[in-house]
């Protein structure tokens, strides 16, 4: 393992990265809990359901090999509902429909592939936000989100157009690091 890896799952590896443990549960904490709601549990079962997740989480992940073509988002969903499925309180507290039945493959998700990937892009970059200037920041996304060109980007933050191009291209750098092996 190359431990200059940019990748959070790579970083990960190394137990001692308290920044990429954390990283990892504010970026995931909210889509094992909305997994667990769409169980049928409870606010409370759902948080404990969660927190015992996230414990296997942080015992596998540090040997977690990460597989091209495999899905990284269909193995944490495994492991949720093997822990549902082992509580002694399994059955939800209300009847489920079959809008919110789990399925029986982690890869049948409710949540579709273009939601999953807009929620993971989208909570990466608001716990991105504080990591660069907010000029920086800004540059970046007034011309990726907003769609407008560098030149007017320039002028209203008073920089250069290279340095919003350099501003796009860091912060896009680091969300596809951030990111790698996430979005499977």
């Amino acid at each position: 393992m190359d431990s200059t890896s940019a990748s959070l799952l790579q970083r990960l590896r190394d137990s001692s990265s308290t920044a990429s443990w954390e990283r990892f549960v504010r970026l995931y904490t909210p889509l094992l809990f909305y997994w667990a709601r769409r169980l049928g549990l409870q606010d409370q079962d759902a948080a404990d359901l969660v927190q015992d997740v996230l414990v296997v989480l942080v015992r596998k992940l540090p040997e977690f090999q990460y597989q091209p073509g495999r899905s990284f988002r269909g193995w944490m969903r495994t492991v949720l509902m093997n822990k549902w499925r082992d509580r002694p309180q399994a059955r939800p507290a209300v009847p489920l429909d079959s809008a919110v039945q789990p399925s029986a493959s982690p890869d049948e998700d409710p949540l579709e592939e273009r939601e999953y990937r807009l929620y993971v892009i989208g909570r990466a970059m608001r716990l991105m936000v504080t990591e660069f200037e907010p000029t920086t920041w800004q540059a970046c996304w007034d011309t990726v989100m907003g769609g407008r060109p560098a030149s007017e980007v320039a002028a209203e933050l008073g920089i250069t157009v290279n340095a919003v191009y350099l501003a796009k291209s860091r912060v896009l750098g680091r969300l596809r690091q951030d990111l790698e092996g996430l979005l499977d």
